[in-house]
């Protein structure tokens, strides 16, 4: 729960500085409502990440959760306000980058501080040690396999949305692929590449595969664990298009982890599915 809580204020600090650094770009350094309110959000949302994993003792937890409370709370309803005083901004290289680091960056580095208070390490946790050449090999035929399925599925999906205007559906590129084709110079490609094939695989991964899924496991919902962290993972993208496809690459990447006991097939397939859609994408757009 306080590594959910910690991703949450990340991510939401990260679109409020976004914000904020768009309005400075639109409408110069006037605006002091705005960033007023996006200084005052960002300092309750800090306060609230050092309450999150500031060590809780017992006589104190009340007065801490409470103090938690009115961090968190104050924070959200500034970036409410601070969000009503922005401008819109469409898709670009700079939010997807800041929305990348805002939560699966900031993920990782939790992940760390998650796991030095259990007292265990990544290669203990993850089963990184546990015959990584064949879990990285068979991580690779899985995304080979999956590719052309995880094609065929999104193409049914956008299929069936055109030919059921009373779902008011409408089939819709995720947006880091607008993104991608708004991205023209190769430096911002190559950030966009990093934040794909590198960043997002091994964050989520460890997310969703390598502790949402046994949590809940552990607790003895197995089916729960199964279905329920892979419709979260799809769900999470914010895109009905890809909804099923991924739903179906969660539920492999999972037997995988099951099967292997090493979270670098998982990483591995994730890494090289978004890696070839990343190329495919690629050449269909035109270099500058």
């Amino acid at each position: 729960m306080r590594l959910a809580a910690s991703l949450f204020v990340s991510g939401y600090s990260g679109a409020l500085a976004l914000a904020a650094f768009h309005q400075g770009r639109l409408a110069g350094r006037e605006n002091v409502r705005l960033y007023g309110l996006a200084t005052g959000a960002l300092i309750c949302f800090g306060a609230s990440l050092v309450l999150l994993w500031k060590r809780w003792r017992l006589e104190t937890a009340m007065r801490q959760m409470v103090a938690l409370l009115i961090c968190v709370y104050a924070g959200i309803f500034l970036g409410l306000l601070a969000f009503k005083s922005a401008p819109p901004v469409g898709p670009s290289v700079v939010q997807m980058v800041v929305a990348a680091l805002s939560f699966q960056g900031a993920a990782l580095i939790f992940v760390n501080f998650f796991l030095k208070e259990h007292q265990t390490s990544w290669k203990e946790a993850f089963g990184f040690g546990n015959q990584w050449p064949q879990a990285i090999m068979l991580g690779i035929i899985v995304a080979g396999i999956f590719l052309p399925l995880g094609w065929g599925l999104q193409w049914v999906s956008a299929k069936i949305m055109v030919h059921l205007p009373r779902l008011h559906l409408k089939p819709e590129e995720q947006q880091a692929v607008q993104t991608l084709q708004l991205a023209s110079a190769w430096l911002s490609r190559l950030a966009l590449a990093a934040v794909t094939i590198l960043l997002a695989p091994v964050a989520e991964e460890v997310l969703f595969r390598g502790i949402l899924y046994p949590w809940i496991k552990q607790a003895g919902f197995p089916r729960l664990a199964l279905w329920g962290s892979a419709l979260l993972f799809a769900a999470v993208h914010a895109n009905m298009m890809t909804f099923v496809p991924l739903t179906v690459l969660a539920l492999a990447l999972t037997l995988l982890y099951e099967k292997t006991g090493n979270l670098l097939a998982p990483i591995t397939t994730h890494a090289v599915f978004n890696g070839m859609n990343f190329v495919a994408l690629y050449y269909v757009l035109p270099v500058n």
